[in-house]
């Protein structure tokens, strides 16, 4: 099956999420024992410290969902150690018109940079990272759950 990441209106879309949960790929990338934080720009979570993540496009495998995620978010190369786990979270605020509220399924890869220590360039969907080796109080419940959850 082909890869349908085309344009989706934003009313489509809307309607979409206001109906049906979303599948979403995580990626926890791991650098020297420490993971990946990016302080979100865009609803949901805006100002919000969070693991770079994005939708499954239909016909796209999920591994192949968690290295386009950190090539696209993060201008890295990244190579697939496991899935984490699959979790559903709940979001009040969506910047998609026509959704009053957001449900996704996220499956959740480690992964790890196959240029160690590489430049981290960032997308227009976060303007800023750090490395944590646990959640600071400024980062996202759902990344300290993961976090108290998880063998991270």
């Amino acid at each position: 099956m082909d890869v349908h990441d085309e344009h989706i209106p934003e009313s489509t879309f809307g309607a979409c999420l206001d109906a049906l949960p979303q599948v979403c790929v995580e990626v926890l990338l791991e650098r020297d024992g420490a993971f990946l934080v990016a302080r979100r720009t865009n609803e949901p979570a805006s100002g919000e410290w969070f693991w770079p993540g994005g939708r499954l496009y239909k016909g796209e495998r999920l591994v192949d969902a968690a290295r386009r995620v950190a090539r696209e978010e993060l201008c890295v190369e990244v190579a697939v150690d496991e899935r984490v786990g699959v979790y559903s979270h709940f979001w009040d605020a969506t910047s998609v018109a026509g959704a009053d509220s957001r449900h996704t399924v996220n499956v959740v890869y480690r992964v790890h940079e196959r240029d160690p220590g590489a430049d981290i360039v960032l997308d227009d969907q976060h303007d800023d990272y750090r490395f944590v080796t646990a959640p600071a109080d400024d980062c996202h419940e759902y990344v300290q759950r993961y976090f108290a959850e998880l063998d991270l």
